[in-house]
């Protein structure tokens, strides 16, 4: 990552920081710190924090960290008196206070064929102060607070860059064409607003603006009573951050097939790989892993790509296209290393996580669900397998719940068919079938070839009694699985209950399968 600020420059890959073009020399550990500070510019770093960071918990002493915090300070032309980048918060801890403006890596103009070079053009999204369209100058809090949350929120997504609030925030009252601030900013995404009180009702507005073309690509309403202010902030600002992110990895897509395929760099090809993951077809994940392995092989590193790679082939495993043996080891080989090389993407953990699933490692995959979850909540496609996870696990009202959250969420996600299939299935484990019918046939709706979604239709008939309906529902998983059988079930899919798996098997038998 590399970030500009004052007159600087850090380039983390490369240890690097200069002022004014000059290399600065710093000790390993210094940098260390000065580098995590900025990361986490948005808030106050404790000592704890910095001692599990810098010094992997080993215990060092008051006068240790200051010594290190001023030679950050000296390295930067700052001094403890001043505090003009780093600022000292008595009692709390420090906090990075500089205009900081995260760039994208620096690529080399001529690399070696034997570099492993990073060449993906990650985009670069601003988040601007929402406007106070009411007379109440008191509003104003509320507007800083609801953009200062999605800024946040939207930061946790490491598939893209995020500019600081000291950079985005400093156009807020100043009218000022989209086009200039992307260019002063170097960002190709803004998201901006307006919120408007009246009496005890709030209307916010959001948009998600392409500054390339000048064009809105998502726009919302959200009407809502202020009853309790942060809850509404917190819903707000999950419902656009769930909303804006999926609509940037379409706008990137479709600005990638507009490149001729010669000069597709790793990011373009993991925005198309990502399309057609999500069309959740057996050719298209076989047309994403091909894409995938092709940027892979620009960027061995590429954390991204390996994340959604490992998915990609335990989604084909649950699903009965790809064989568990042969997909696991690809997978479980990405994922982890993905996690490697960022332990903060929700994505990776994600990854991990599927392969824990369908190798019966269910408590290891719950683990790396919640950590997905922790790093990012509004990852709705996190929360969907963790929605599968815990049914398979017997916690089928947790399930229930969890598939809700991602619904409610996100009710226009590309991969929301899934999220009503898993909950059709907790509905079938909890023996409401007419409910996980329902459920089935809403995501049959969303995806007329989701497999998981007519297994599902399938049992829930089969156990109610429907025997048109099974047999419809049953016809329609051969056509899209044409491996099924009862054999498969039983040695493929991942309960920890005996009776679970037993009961899912009655279903199928009902309905036909033998």
């Amino acid at each position: 990552m590399r970030f500009r600020f004052d007159n600087h420059e850090l380039e983390s890959e490369l240890r690097e920081l200069s002022r004014d073009g000059v290399a600065i020399p710093m000790q390993p550990q210094v940098f260390d710190l000065l580098l995590f500070l900025i990361e986490q510019r948005d808030r106050v770093v404790s000592k704890d924090d910095l001692v599990a960071r810098v010094w992997e918990n080993r215990p060092i002493s008051d006068s240790a960290l200051s010594s290190r915090i001023n030679a950050v300070r000296k390295a930067l032309g700052d001094d403890g008196k001043a505090q003009r980048l780093i600022r000292t918060i008595p009692r709390k801890g420090f906090r990075f206070v500089g205009d900081c403006v995260e760039l994208p890596p620096a690529v080399s103009a001529a690399p070696t064929p034997a570099a492993a070079t990073i060449v993906s053009e990650r985009p670069a999204i601003a988040v601007l102060a929402f406007k106070n369209m009411s007379d109440d100058e008191e509003q104003d809090y509320f507007c800083d607070g609801i953009s200062e949350d999605i800024l946040t929120a939207l930061s946790r997504v490491r598939w893209f860059f995020v500019i600081a609030r000291n950079s985005s925030f400093s156009y807020k009252g100043r009218d000022i064409h989209i086009r200039q601030i992307a260019d002063e900013l170097g960002v190709r995404y803004l998201v901006e607003g307006s919120v408007r009180k009246a009496g005890d009702r709030l209307r916010i507005s959001a948009q998600l603006n392409d500054a390339t073309t000048e064009s809105h690509i998502w726009a919302e309403q959200f009407d809502r009573r202020l009853i309790d202010v942060f809850a509404v902030q917190d819903e707000i600002t999950n419902a656009i951050v769930a909303a804006v992110e999926p609509q940037i990895y379409a706008a990137e897509n479709f600005r990638a097939q507009r490149k001729p395929p010669a000069n597709l760099d790793a990011w373009d090809l993991l925005m198309r790989a990502l399309s057609h993951y999500w069309r959740v077809t057996r050719e298209d994940h076989m047309t994403a892993q091909t894409l995938l392995q092709k940027a892979i092989a620009i960027d061995p590193n590429y954390g991204q790509a390996l994340s959604l790679l490992a998915a990609s082939h335990m989604f084909g495993v649950h699903l009965g296209w790809a064989e568990l043996t042969k997909s696991a080891r690809i997978a479980e080989d990405a994922a982890t290393r993905a996690v490697q090389l960022d332990r903060e993407d929700a994505w990776a953990h994600t990854a991990l996580g599927s392969v824990y699933f369908s190798t019966r490692r269910l408590d290891d995959a719950l683990s790396e669900f919640e950590t997905a979850l922790r790093l990012n909540s509004n990852f709705c496609l996190a929360q969907g397998y963790y929605a599968l996870a815990l049914s398979y696990a017997g916690r089928t009202e947790d399930s229930f719940e969890a598939a809700q959250r991602a619904i409610r969420l996100s009710p226009r996600d590309p991969s929301l068919a899934l999220y009503y299939g898993i909950a059709a299935y907790a509905r079938f484990m909890t023996r409401q079938y007419d409910e996980a019918i329902a459920l089935a046939r809403e995501a049959i709706r969303h995806r007329g070839d989701l497999t998981g979604a007519y297994r599902v239709l399938a049992v829930s008939a089969g156990m109610s009694g429907d025997r048109e309906k099974a047999q419809m529902a049953l016809a329609e998983l051969r056509r899209t699985q044409p491996n099924i059988s009862l054999a498969w079930i039983e040695t493929q899919l991942p309960w920890s209950n005996d009776a679970d798996r037993e009961h899912y098997l009655e279903g199928l038998r009902r309905a036909g399968l033998e």
